[in-house]
């Protein structure tokens, strides 16, 4: 019994010491520009529907089930996943925009573990035409925080805004 108890602790001991060493939050972002102007680039942003087209993540469920709720564009507006292991399922909502500027989601995630995200473009004109910047932020609780000591989220989720951007410039360049 004694055994078990010093095996008990020292497993709790592990998980409390990996917990205060990882990262509290995180944040994900990367940036491109394209040739279209900002008027054009923001309304495209702002659509849940179009953000599908161009999304690198139902590349990787095709047969992903997706509903939407409010007016498209607006705050409020959300959409409703449910995809394979590769997407699992949840909610983004649609919680602040400025104009030509800026958009706030709020990212839920339901499979395969609950959380809570923040989601954004940030815009702006440059000679080229409009820059990007797709964002992704959030704070780690425990038990993620385990997690978070050996994942990096960036390059978890990095390669995949990459892509997602690339889709994206073809697409509105079109």
């Amino acid at each position: 019994m004694k055994i078990l108890l010093y095996i008990v602790g020292a497993f709790a001991l592990i998980v409390g010491i990996l917990h205060f060493m990882a990262p509290k939050t995180y944040q994900v972002e990367r940036k491109i520009v394209v040739s279209e102007d900002i008027d054009t680039v923001f309304k495209s942003l702002c659509s849940l529907k179009e953000q599908q087209i161009w999304s690198p993540w139902a590349e990787k469920d095709p047969d992903m089930k997706i509903t939407y709720s409010g007016t498209d564009g607006t705050i409020g507006s959300f959409t409703h996943w449910t995809g394979n292991k590769d997407v699992g399922e949840g909610q983004q909502e649609i919680k602040k925009m400025e104009p030509n500027s800026y958009i706030e989601t709020e990212l839920r995630f339901l499979k395969p573990w609950e959380s809570t995200s923040t989601g954004f473009f940030e815009i702006k004109p440059v000679t080229e035409g409009t820059e990007i910047t797709w964002g992704f932020k959030g704070k780690n609780t425990f038990p993620s925080t385990i997690l978070m000591v050996f994942m990096d989220m960036d390059k978890a989720i990095g390669p995949d805004f990459e892509k997602g951007l690339a889709k994206f410039k073809t697409y509105i360049e079109k």
